[in-house]
């Protein structure tokens, strides 16, 4: 399937949300609000649950279903007290040793006057930062579109997973038409350059899995993310924690390495 293709089927409004799969992979979910500095950001859902009878910190990005929903949820796109609000979500999982998982679905971070204003570059910038050095386990779940910083933010992770038809990538295809060809009409070039479909990342790495889709039912889907979870964070909850950040430190850092062989070639 074509790149763009892919970027369609992601975008698609049926898709199921973040919220669809904290009903479904979690069990007695409990939100919790607010970044403690300025306020609560609808777009960026984090509370507490159980992944079978394991404890767990849920941190998930929301679109919305409809347009009232979306515009509440202000279509996916966190403000920074978003991004502060899954951080501090995060050191409290740090705090109690409950692994966590993201699930990223956004087109990016808003960039709109008020989250400049209220530091949107910092809030990110923090969260990669703390990310990387957190001694419990996290998972990354890719589950429609994830986009620039604002996927980024919840996607330094121990393993990054994919959904078949989501896409990863640090710019929209329209937005990387109108940047090199000043042509809107590129746009499927442009998403075949990006190589942003779950099958290229996973082949440069920088995806450790591609979930299978059935358009039918996300039932199955929902049956083999929880399986897997749950086998990933009971695998990795006995590494010692400076073994487990040393991993998550070594994955980032392999990201565009060329090998001597390859350069001679």
């Amino acid at each position: 399937m074509e790149a763009y293709k892919r970027v369609a089927l992601a975008r698609k409004k049926t898709r199921p949300t973040g919220l669809d799969y904290i009903e479904n992979l979690f069990t007695n979910f409990i939100e919790l609000h607010g970044d403690r500095c300025f306020g609560d950001d609808p777009a960026m859902i984090t509370g507490l649950g159980f992944l079978l009878d394991m404890p767990v910190t849920i941190i998930a990005q929301e679109r919305g279903k409809n347009t009232k929903s979306r515009v509440k949820r202000n279509f996916g796109s966190s403000h920074p007290e978003g991004y502060r609000k899954a951080l501090r979500q995060m050191k409290l999982a740090e705090k109690f040793n409950r692994p966590i998982v993201c699930i990223i679905d956004t087109s990016g971070a808003f960039c709109g006057i008020g989250a400049e204003e209220r530091g949107q570059g910092h809030a990110i910038a923090q969260n990669l930062m703390e990310m990387m050095a957190l001694k419990v386990p996290i998972v990354s779940i890719i589950i429609g579109e994830g986009g620039s910083g604002g996927a980024l933010a919840l996607g330094v992770a121990d393993e990054v997973w994919m959904l078949e038809n989501a896409i990863y990538s640090v710019i929209s295809p329209e937005g990387c038409a109108s940047i090199l060809w000043k042509d809107s009409s590129k746009t499927k070039e442009a998403a075949n350059c990006l190589k942003l479909t779950a099958q290229d990342l996973l082949e440069l790495e920088v995806v450790d899995k591609i979930i299978s889709e059935n358009h039918r039912d996300f039932k199955l889907v929902y049956k083999e993310l929880k399986i897997n979870l749950y086998k990933t964070f009971k695998k990795r909850k006995v590494l010692p924690k400076e073994e487990l950040t040393q991993l998550r430190y070594e994955r980032f850092r392999k990201f565009g390495a060329i090998e001597e062989k390859e350069l001679i070639d």
